[in-house]
C-alpha cells in the first residue's frame, strides 16, 4: 500500500533549523499536499501550515515567519524548511495529502486525505 512518508526530523538546538520532507512511498505516485500538523506531548494537534489547491500557503501565527513550506518538482515533494526553532516546537509533525497515481495519459486518485506517520522534531540545548 502506498504511504506518505515523513523525514528529516531530529534533533537540534535553539535557533537551528530543520527542513522535513513529505513524499509518497513510492516513485510513480504523487502527492498534493494539504497541510503540515504538529503533536506535542499534552497538547491538541496543531495546524502548522495549509495550501490549497491553487498553491495559496497560510501559516499558524505561531510559525510565521520562521517555517516556509515550498515544493521541489524535481523530488516530487513537499519540504517544511524550519528555522529559528524554539523548545516550543517540539512535536510530531504530520503532513496530510492527496495521494495520486501517475502514468502518461493521465492522473488517477489514489488515496485523499492521507496522513504519514510522524517525524520527531526535538529543539532542546
Amino acid at each position: 500500500q502506498v504511504q506518505l512518508v515523513e523525514s528529516g526530523g531530529g534533533l537540534v538546538q535553539p535557533g537551528g533549523s530543520l527542513r522535513l520532507s513529505c513524499a509518497a512511498s513510492e516513485s510513480s505516485f504523487r502527492i498534493n499536499l494539504r497541510g503540515w500538523y504538529r503533536h506535542a506531548p499534552g497538547k491538541q494537534r496543531e495546524l502548522v501550515a495549509t495550501r490549497t489547491a491553487d498553491g495559496s500557503i497560510t501559516y499558524a501565527d505561531s510559525v510565521k515567519g520562521r517555517f516556509t513550506l515550498s515544493r521541489d518538482n524535481d523530488k516530487h515533494t513537499f519540504s517544511l524548511q524550519m528555522n529559528s526553532l524554539k523548545p516550543e516546537d517540539t512535536a510530531v509533525y504530520y503532513c496530510n495529502a492527496d495521494i495520486l497515481f501517475i502514468t502518461d495519459a493521465a492522473t488517477w486518485p489514489y488515496e485523499s486525505d492521507s496522513w504519514g506517520q510522524g517525524t520527531q522534531v526535538t529543539v532542546a540545548s
